[in-house]
């Protein structure tokens, strides 16, 4: 008689990524509003009173995987921005790291946007929005410090403003012959460009 072996009990960690795997699919396929829980337990394989658990309830879950996003997000492009050589670089690095994400976590991303008008989702995109200026901030400040704060942070706004709508473009399909690489020359042709040139000193400045 032929024998299974016995099924590895996951930790804790391994089995809150699984659940936020099939959420993310769930959840972007069928909309987190017509999406189930039930739907979700069945993808995972497991009961659904697991997923209570884990995350509380179904906002809790879309928050969860919300929040692993913003982290990823920030790890990856923080990794990038980290081998640069100049403020340019950074930029531009850090940028084609956004866009590379994207492009392997599509489902994730859109996630975001599709369920952007609900009060704790949109807070959360928000705070994403944030991290990301925050992150830009730093840099240009670094490469810029005599500007004023406000003004940095209002370049900061505009970047992260601009790569938003490339990388809802993109996502569209409305530009899905637009490579990552491209869609950061797009970005960087105007962000890059017009800091640059912003007074001859300080575009020496910029690019040192």
């Amino acid at each position: 008689m032929e024998t299974r072996a016995p099924r590895r009990r996951l930790g804790r960690a391994e089995r809150e990524r699984q659940i936020l795997d099939a959420a993310v699919r769930v959840f972007s396929e069928r909309g987190f509003q017509q999406a189930s829980m039930d739907a979700v337990a069945k993808l995972v394989g497991v009961t659904k009173p697991v997923l209570y658990t884990h995350f509380g309830s179904k906002d809790g879950l879309l928050l969860a995987c919300i929040a692993r996003a913003r982290a990823e997000l920030l790890d990856v492009t923080s990794t990038a921005v980290a081998a640069a050589t100049s403020a340019e670089d950074a930029l531009r690095r850090g940028t084609r790291a956004f866009f590379d994400y994207l492009d392997a976590q599509g489902p994730a991303w859109m996630l975001l946007y599709t369920e952007s008008d609900t009060g704790a989702a949109s807070e959360s995109l928000e705070a994403i929005r944030q991290q990301q200026v925050d992150f830009i901030v730093g840099m240009l400040s670094a490469a810029r410090p005599g500007v004023e704060p406000q003004r940095v942070e209002g370049w900061a706004q505009i970047i992260v403003g601009a790569t938003e709508r490339l990388a809802l473009w993109r996502g569209r399909g409305d530009g899905d012959t637009v490579t990552a690489e491209q869609a950061t020359d797009y970005l960087m042709d105007l962000a890059w460009t017009g800091l640059a040139q912003r007074q001859g000193e300080a575009g020496q400045n910029l690019r040192a």
